[in-house]
Parts: C-alpha cells; structure tokens; sequence
C-alpha cells in the first residue's frame, strides 16, 4: 500500500527469559492516529522502546518504509529524525531555552542553519500556544508548558510518525487538557500519530484505530468505537470498565 510508513511484524522481546512481547504485529499508514492502551505491565513501554530503536527485539522487526530497523543500512538518528518521540517526561535540556531546545536537532541532526532552525522553531512553538515563552528556560515553565515544548521540538524535525509516550502522564489533571488540545489539532490537520495513553476519553474521540495490549499480546484491535462501545473479549471489558467507573 502506497501510504504504509511503518509496519511491526511478530514482534517478540525477552529479559532474561521472560517474554514481554509475544508477537506483536500491526501496521501504520499514512493520517493514521493509533491508540495504544493497557494496563501497566502489558508490553506497551517495550513495544514503544522497539518502535523507537531504544530496544531490539528478540525476534521480529520494525519495518520503515520497506526497511528493517535490524538493517546496518539504516542511520538511526535519521530514522529518529522522520520517527519522532514525545516522552512522558519532557526531556528538554534544561539549560537551554525552549526555542534552542526546539533549534537543537535541526542544527545538529537536519544540519539546517541557524536562521532556518530559528524559523522552524518559532513557527511549532506558535503552533502549540508557546510563543510568549520562547526564551523561557523548562524550569520557569509549567509540566504543560514543557510538554507542549517538546512537542514543538518533535515537530520541528517534521517528521513522518509522531510516537507519544504517556504525554500527559507526568501532568497535574489541570495541566492535561492543554496538551490534549494540541494533540487533537496535530490529528485533525493529519499528523501520524502512535499514542500510548491512559487517556480513554481521548483515544476514543480523536484514534482512528485503537489497540488493546494485555500480558504483552494484542487482546483487541480496530476501529475505536465498536473497542469502547461493544468490545468482543471480557479483558477489554474489564479494563475499559475500571477507567470509566475508576
């Protein structure tokens, strides 16, 4: 299919003799916006860390546009450049300000100038409601206002897979919904998008698919609605019911 960036294909990773994946396959076209959710413990951070080249997989293989990740061809930092990532915990670099943060990769991985870097900043800071902070350092920001910063600054490597980990997990409950607002613009105006999220309401409204991992196995999978209104196996049911009566 002309429009599949990314395919996962039987992915199995073991520590020390436990499997955590156990065989994990699903594909990513193109304005895809995938929610990944489970329960803690159910293989999502591991898939999230083989998707990212943060982990190898015992067996299996992420495909990027027709090529292994295992492949000695690929450079991994550009592969991190087209696939990016937005962490539970920000990761800015604290000594620097939000718009150098925003500068960091594009000078030292796209090699643009500093001028077109700057440009590049300014523009996804404005994009997600931060241009009022640009010289702010992540320390005199809010955990949103960081967030939303590392979201630019994914962004700003324009890539073709946004990968979120958790985005709003490390948020106070007042902070959350300004991140989720710009998520659900970043999906409207088509961004592709792996979400792994604890955030129900959200992965029904805004995912044009859905996954449901349980004991490091897809339980279920599909389009969100029939997964939150009429889910097949009782796990979803379950997990589903703790978070809407939790």
């Amino acid at each position: 299919m002309s429009g599949r960036i990314l395919e996962v294909k039987n992915l199995v990773k073991s520590f020390g003799g436990i499997e955590v994946l156990k065989g994990v396959s699903f594909s990513v076209d193109k304005g895809d916006v995938i929610c990944v959710i489970g329960a803690s413990g159910s293989g999502k951070s591991t898939l999230l860390r083989c998707i990212n080249i943060l982990e190898e997989p015992t067996s299996g293989e992420v495909i990027f546009h027709g090529m292994s990740t295992l492949s000695p061809k690929l450079s991994v930092p550009e592969y991190r450049a087209k696939v990016g990532m937005v962490f539970q915990n920000f990761n800015l670099f604290y000594n620097m300000t939000a718009v150098k943060n925003c500068m960091a990769g594009t000078r030292r991985v796209l090699r643009k100038s500093k001028e077109e870097s700057l440009e590049i900043a300014l523009n996804y800071l404005e994009k997600v409601g931060m241009s009022p902070y640009i010289n702010a350092r992540p320390r005199q920001l809010s955990g949103g206002q960081q967030q939303r910063v590392a979201i630019a600054r994914a962004l700003a490597m324009e890539p073709e897979i946004l990968l979120f980990d958790e985005p709003t997990s490390a948020l106070d409950p007042q902070m959350v919904g300004e991140v989720l607002a710009v998520m659900r613009r970043l999906a409207k105006e088509g961004l592709t998008m792996i979400i792994f999220t604890h955030e129900m309401a959200f992965a029904r409204d805004v995912s044009n698919y859905c996954i449901y991992m349980q004991d490091g196995v897809i339980r279920e999978e599909g389009p969100p609605a029939p997964i939150f209104q009429n889910p097949v196996r009782q796990e979803t049911r379950d997990f589903l019911a703790r978070f809407i009566n939790g």
